[in-house]
């Protein structure tokens, strides 16, 4: 009997038909763009309504480096979960 045969008979996947990303690698995924969505909304905001006032609270410690750490890790995490391969 070929092997394919069998692979048929027993029911099993062959590593050609198996999918390329698993479970881990989507949490992964999702928890990067969570990084990444958090980033966004840690840097908004500081603005002011009048254009003649300036505002000193857009050189905080949260605009200038909280939010764009935040946001690198969010665009690294997804990179490494594509190339992530779940031990069998």
């Amino acid at each position: 009997m070929s092997k394919q045969k069998q692979i048929e008979n027993t029911g099993e996947i062959s590593p050609s038909k198996q999918p390329l990303l698993r479970k881990a690698n989507y949490i992964l995924i999702g928890v990067g763009i969570l990084f990444l969505v958090l980033g966004y909304i840690l840097l908004s905001g500081g603005g002011s309504d009048d254009p003649e006032i300036f505002n000193p609270e857009i050189y905080n410690k949260r605009r200038l480096i909280v939010a764009p750490v935040l946001m690198l890790i969010g665009l690294i995490i997804p990179i490494v979960a594509l190339m992530y391969r779940p031990k069998k």
